[in-house]
C-alpha cells in the first residue's frame, strides 16, 4: 500500500535575537505564541481526509526536532510521497527538509500560501508544487505519484466548493492531550487589505455550510470531550450567509472557540446577542492603526472611536477582544508609535497584539514595495515573521523602526499593562454564560 507522510511547518518564528528574547520574557507574548504553536495544521489534515482507501497516511509535526532528525523519523515510515506545507517564514526550513528527503529518493510535494505566491521558486526545491486549493489538485497528485510521473506545478482549474469539503483526519493527531483544534468555516475574506496574504491567494472568498462545520466539531469532540477550537477563518461573520445556522452549529457543539472578526460584529445585534451563547470566548479584531488607513480595508476602515464602541459592545456581551495593531505602515513615526503606546496603556481591551507590517509575496503591499525598490534584499523569507523589518520604511530608518517596535512591545506587555488587561478579561468573562460561575 503506498504511503504519504504529511509534514507541516507551522508556529511562530522570529529572526531578530533581541526581539525573540523580548518575546520570551513577556508572559502575554509567550501565551499567544504557545497557543498558535499548539494549533494543528488544518490544511494537511484536510488533504489526509481525501486519501483513497488504497493509500495510508501519517502526520509528522516538526515541534522541537531539528531537520535531520525530522527527516530521519519521516523516512523510517518508508513513505512513497512526502507532502509538506509551509508559510513564508518557514519555507526555507521546508526547502532544507525537502532536500534531505529527496536525497533518500522520496519525492516531495509542497503547498501553502508561499508556494501559491512563488510556485516557480518553490519548484526548484521540491518535485511538485500545488498552487491554489489543495483539495482540487490532490487526487491528481496522488495518481501521478503512484505512476512516478509528478508534474512540477499543479494549478487548481477552479475554486474548490466548500460544500464538498472532506472531513479532516483529526485522528492523525492521536489521542494525547491536544489542547487546541482548528476548524474552517470560510476561506479567504471579502475584504482585500493590501498587507493581507490570505484573502486572495487561494482563490475567491467562500463559506462552508453550517452542517459541515457541525460534523467537524462532532468529530473533534469524539477525540476530546472538552476541546478548545480556533476557527481558521480570516474574518468570520463577514459574509453574506445567514449567521443563525452557523451560530446554532457552534452552540450545539458545546465547544469553546476563538476566532477573528472585524469590529462591525459589535454593530450587528443578530450576532452579538448569540455570540457568547454559541461558545465564543474571545475574538481577535484588526484595529490596525490609530491614524494610518491601509488600502483595501473597505467598510472595515472607520474612526477609532466608532470601532472602540463596537469593541465595548462585544465585551459587554461576554466575549473578550484582542485588539490587533499593525506597526510600520506609510507615515509611521516615533511620535505615532508613542501615541499608540499611550493608547494601549489605557484602552479597554482584554488583550492586545502587535505585529510589524510584513509584505508577504502575493500581496499588493509586496508588489508596491518591490517596484519601489524598498524590499531589503539581505533579509530572506525567514525574516517574514510579522516581527522583523523586511523593507525600508518611508519616514524612519530600519534601525529606528526596529527599536521603536521593541520599545512599544516592552511598554504594552510590561507587568502593569498586562495585569490591567487580565483584570478586564476576567470582568468580561464574568458576563459569559459558559464561564461565569
Amino acid at each position: 500500500m503506498p504511503h504519504v507522510a504529511f509534514v507541516p511547518f507551522t508556529g511562530f518564528r522570529v529572526r531578530d535575537e533581541e526581539m525573540r528574547d523580548l518575546g520570551m520574557a513577556m508572559p502575554g507574548l509567550q501565551e499567544r505564541a504557545g497557543a498558535i504553536g499548539q494549533l494543528p495544521a488544518l490544511g494537511v489534515l484536510t488533504l489526509a481526509g481525501m486519501m483513497p482507501a488504497s493509500w495510508s497516511a501519517s502526520l509528522h509535526e516538526s515541534g522541537t526536532l531539528d531537520l535531520e532528525d525530522l527527516a530521519e523519523r519521516v523516512l523510517e515510515g518508508r513513505p512513497d510521497l512526502v507532502a509538506v506545507s509551509a508559510l513564508t517564514a518557514s519555507v526555507e526550513e521546508a526547502y532544507r527538509f525537502s532536500a534531505l528527503v529527496r536525497r533518500a529518493g522520496v519525492p516531495v510535494v509542497l503547498g501553502g500560501l508561499h508556494a501559491a505566491a512563488c510556485p516557480e521558486e518553490a519548484s526548484r526545491s521540491v518535485d511538485a508544487v500545488v498552487v491554489g486549493d489543495g483539495e482540487s489538485s490532490w487526487p491528481v497528485v496522488l495518481q501521478d505519484a503512484e505512476r512516478r510521473a509528478l508534474k512540477p506545478i499543479y494549478r487548481a482549474e477552479r475554486p474548490f466548493d466548500l460544500r464538498q469539503a472532506p472531513m479532516p483526519r483529526f485522528d492523525l493527531l492521536g489521542k494525547g492531550n491536544r489542547p487546541r483544534f482548528t476548524v474552517q468555516t470560510q476561506r479567504g475574506c471579502p475584504l482585500a487589505c493590501d498587507f493581507c496574504g490570505a484573502s486572495r491567494l487561494l482563490g475567491p472568498w467562500r463559506e462552508k455550510p453550517a452542517a459541515k462545520v457541525a460534523e467537524e466539531l462532532a468529530a473533534i469532540r469524539a477525540i476530546e470531550p472538552r476541546p478548545v477550537v480556533e476557527l481558521a477563518d480570516d474574518n468570520t461573520f463577514a459574509g453574506r450567509r445567514e449567521t443563525g445556522p452557523l451560530l446554532e452549529a457552534l452552540a450545539g457543539s458545546r465547544v469553546r472557540y476563538f476566532t477573528e472578526v472585524d469590529w462591525r460584529v459589535g454593530e450587528r445585534p443578530e450576532i452579538l446577542e448569540r455570540l457568547a451563547a454559541s461558545g465564543c470566548v474571545q475574538v481577535l479584531i484588526g484595529l490596525e492603526s490609530l491614524e494610518i488607513r491601509h488600502a483595501g480595508m473597505g467598510p472595515k476602515a472607520a474612526p477609532m472611536a466608532r470601532m472602540m464602541e463596537a469593541v465595548a459592545a462585544i465585551q459587554e456581551a461576554g466575549v473578550a477582544v484582542i485588539g490587533c495593531f499593525v506597526v510600520g505602515a506609510e507615515g509611521e513615526t516615533e511620535g505615532s508609535l508613542d501615541r499608540l503606546g499611550a493608547f494601549l496603556e489605557s484602552a479597554p481591551l482584554a488583550d492586545a497584539q502587535l505585529t510589524l507590517q510584513t509584505p508577504f509575496p502575493g500581496t499588493a503591499l509586496y508588489d508596491r514595495l518591490r517596484k519601489e525598490g524598498r524590499l531589503l534584499a539581505e533579509r530572506g523569507w525567514s525574516s517574514y515573521t510579522l516581527f522583523d523589518v523586511t523593507y525600508q520604511p518611508d519616514t524612519m530608518s530600519v534601525a529606528a523602526l526596529e527599536a521603536g517596535f521593541r520599545g512599544l512591545v516592552r511598554r504594552v506587555f510590561s507587568a502593569e499593562p498586562a495585569k490591567r488587561r487580565r483584570a478586564i478579561r476576567r470582568a468580561v468573562w464574568a458576563r459569559h454564560p459558559g464561564i461565569a460561575p
